[in-house]
């Protein structure tokens, strides 16, 4: 038996369009950013807030990431998130950054001063 079952591609760009977030501010790679999530623990909801240099951004409609490096006592951490998720509250922008690379993995191998990015006035 066979239950493959064709879904038109329009009624699932009509779908996600609906769950996109309007009020998401233009992020870029390189740029300093403070992500708001909603945490929930037990039966309660706290918001936490993040904060981090964009690495690298994956544009994919409705499932567009970004990933957002931070040094914490000497240890680097990378958190991946879903832009358009209910649980992320607000995200912005504190501080721009001028660089010329898609993905800034490079970043991972450098320490202290010299993981600095030269700041974009714009």
């Amino acid at each position: 038996m066979d239950f493959c079952v064709k879904i038109n591609p329009n009624v699932i760009y009509k779908i996600e369009n609906q769950l996109k977030k309007s009020n998401i501010p233009n992020i870029e790679v390189g740029d300093s950013v403070k992500i708001r999530v909603l945490i929930k623990e037990g039966n309660k909801e706290r918001i936490q807030v993040s904060e981090g240099v964009v690495i690298s951004k994956n544009n994919a409609n409705l499932n567009t990431t970004i990933t957002v490096r931070k040094v914490l006592q000497n240890i680097g951490v990378e958190k991946v998130y879903l832009i358009h998720s209910p649980k992320i509250t607000q995200i912005s922008i504190t501080r721009k950054s001028k660089i010329r690379r898609a993905k800034l993995y490079y970043l991972r191998n450098r320490s202290g001063k010299a993981t600095r990015l030269k700041q974009k006035f714009v």
